[in-house]
Parts: C-alpha cells; sequence; structure tokens
C-alpha cells in the first residue's frame, strides 16, 4: 500500500497518531504536501462522507476522522503554505437567528472542509445582515443557513431576501439544511440549494462553487 493509501485509511479509521506517523514519512520522502492532503487526508475523509451518506458509519466516526484529516492538516499547514493550495472556493456557514443547534452544521462544516472547501463557520444564533456582511466581505460565493427548529426557518428566506435585496443574487447562492426543512421549502423560498444530510451538501457546494470558477 502507498503512503497516500494508508493515510486515508488512517483517516478512515479514525487514528490519529497513526496519521501523524505517515503524514511525517510522507513528508521526509518529499512527497507534495498538496498530493498528501488531496490522496491521502481529503480521499480519506471523502470515504467516510460517502459512507456516512450511505448509513455505513455515524456521527461518533465521522467526529474521530475528523479529528485525524486535522492532526495531519496542522502538519502539513506550514508547506501548503509556501506553495500555493489551491481552495475551491468559501462558505459562510451557521445557524440563523433564534436557533442554537449545532451539530448538523458542524458535520456540513467537516464535510466541505474535507472537500478543499474554505469554510467560514459563523457558529448559532446568527443575524441575517452577518451572513451577508460576511459574504461580501470575504467573497464567499455561497451562505450555508442551518436549523432545527420550524421557528426559525423564515430566516432563512430572510436571508435570501437580504442577498436579493443588496442586489447579490449572481454573486452569492444560498443553501439551506436542517431538519423540518425540506426541497419544497427550498424552492418557496427561492434558495439555490438543499440536501438531507451533511455528505451531499459538500458535494452541493462543491457544484455551485465550480460554477464561479
Amino acid at each position: 500500500m502507498d503512503l497516500y493509501n494508508e493515510i486515508s485509511e488512517y483517516v478512515q479509521q479514525g487514528r490519529m497518531e497513526d496519521v501523524a506517523n505517515a503524514v511525517s514519512s510522507a513528508m521526509a520522502q518529499g512527497l507534495p504536501a498538496k498530493n498528501i492532503l488531496d490522496k491521502g487526508l481529503m480521499h480519506g475523509m471523502a470515504e467516510i462522507g460517502e459512507k456516512f451518506k450511505n448509513n455505513e458509519v455515524f456521527v461518533p466516526e465521522v467526529l474521530i476522522a475528523a479529528r485525524a484529516m486535522n492532526a495531519g492538516i496542522d502538519m502539513i499547514k506550514p508547506l501548503l503554505a509556501a506553495g500555493d493550495s489551491d481552495s475551491k472556493g468559501k462558505v459562510v456557514l451557521g445557524t440563523v437567528k433564534g436557533d442554537l443547534h449545532d451539530i448538523g452544521k458542524n458535520l456540513v462544516k467537516i464535510m466541505m472542509e474535507g472537500k478543499g472547501i474554505e469554510v467560514i463557520d459563523l457558529g448559532t444564533d446568527v443575524p441575517v445582515q452577518k451572513f451577508v456582511d460576511t459574504a461580501t466581505a470575504e467573497g464567499a460565493h455561497v451562505i450555508g443557513c442551518s436549523a432545527l427548529l420550524t421557528t426559525t426557518m423564515g430566516v432563512m428566506k430572510d436571508v435570501v431576501d437580504e442577498v436579493e435585496s443588496r442586489g447579490l443574487r449572481d454573486e452569492i447562492k444560498v443553501m439551506i439544511g436542517g431538519a423540518p426543512v425540506s426541497q419544497g421549502f427550498c424552492d418557496e423560498i427561492r434558495a439555490d440549494g438543499y440536501t438531507d444530510d451533511a455528505a451531499s451538501a459538500s458535494d452541493k457546494a462543491v457544484e455551485i462553487l465550480k460554477s464561479f470558477q
């Protein structure tokens, strides 16, 4: 098994120490940091994402794999900064105003980062203006809104309306998700994307960001 596969397997198994050792070996051999990232760390996370989508693994395994992946990323960050690691784009992510649930949002963040997206996580209880202000300031083409309560779903429409009122509909796309959210609701509020799980959300974000490249 080559080192990239080894790193990928260790990520999937959540073996943080083994990931660190394998990444260290790869660096010592002079393997490109971008390849360690793409073919090893992110490949492993993408595999976990697929398994999660197919209900073959569950939230704890995803979190453990993410921790292992991040340990490897921390090691190669200085090398990536020296090169020009190409981000697939930026997403501003948050749970909407009035809602404090973040497990789903955090999973989406993990999956998106695993796909090479730079995620600006605003946390929970995020006001409408903050989503749009941050996206504008950071040059992010996607806003991801999460809600777990039916009472806070309406805030997602407010975000879409705010983007529209500022004349940014061509520049910023709004993705929504969360337990009470559906494709029908997405169509109703004229949001740009809805998925019902974290792994699909990362795929959708990549697809949207590609249209801006």
